[in-house]
């Protein structure tokens, strides 16, 4: 194995690591942190705020040492609000707040063999597949025409 597959798996690993960790492959966990009107949990903020600060760290450390080439790590310029836009992210929450997964954490739960995250999943990977053929069924969908 070459450095670059080795580096991908530890990463990967280390993110696992840092979402079972965190509780953040506990679906009641992520749920009673969308619950803000009965029995809120915040303690998902502090993952959150940890997560943003290294990002912004490492990506602060990157734009020094690639500079130019750190282009592309940067995000998208494009902040137009359009319906795919809308509607992707309705679907996502919901799915999130119904199953208390989002994909990183699903994914990482499939080690556990837990059978909501099997489900959630098999959703995921459908969802994926019907977006790509409406998409190619229907063009301008992506950019809300």
């Amino acid at each position: 194995m070459n450095g670059r597959v080795i580096a991908t798996f530890a990463a990967g690993g280390l993110f696992g690591a840092g979402l079972v960790i965190s509780g953040m492959t506990e679906p009641r966990n992520v749920i009673g942190f969308l619950d803000f009107f009965g029995h809120w949990q915040p303690r998902l903020i502090a993952v959150m705020a940890g997560a943003i600060g290294v990002y912004a760290g490492a990506l602060a450390l990157l734009v020094r040492a690639t500079g130019a080439r750190a282009a592309r790590l940067l995000p998208p310029r494009n902040n137009r609000i359009d319906r795919s836009l809308l509607l992707g992210s309705a679907i996502f929450g919901v799915g999130w707040g119904l199953s208390g997964y989002c994909p990183g954490p699903a994914i990482a739960s499939l080690g556990s063999g837990a059978r909501g995250a099997v489900v959630f999943v098999a959703a995921m990977v459908a969802g994926i597949l019907a977006a790509g053929l409406v998409r190619t069924r229907a063009p301008g969908c992506e950019t809300g025409a």
